[in-house]
């Protein structure tokens, strides 16, 4: 049988997921950059290999609010079924 979950899979959570990626994934790739550009020490310049690192950072930043936001969407199912 298929399992009925609650309003929390629905298309709204899917929407919220999405989103969530996206703003993570911007704030990866806009963190690396101004890292790249500010911090002192470092030549003052953006090149290739911090364009791909920064979205490096902004994919790995993606991964780990999608994995947090489905372990914690796992812990509300599993109180919700006690």
């Amino acid at each position: 049988m298929i399992k009925q979950h609650g309003s929390s899979t629905g298309p709204g959570y899917a929407e919220r997921q999405r989103r969530a990626g996206i703003v993570a994934f911007v704030a990866g790739l806009v963190a690396a950059l101004a890292f790249f550009a500010f911090f002192p020490g470092l030549p003052h310049v953006i090149d290739w290999g911090a364009i791909l690192v920064s979205l490096a950072m902004g994919a790995l930043a993606r991964w780990a609010c999608r994995a947090w936001m489905a372990r914690s969407l796992e812990k509300k199912e599993h109180s919700d079924q006690m």
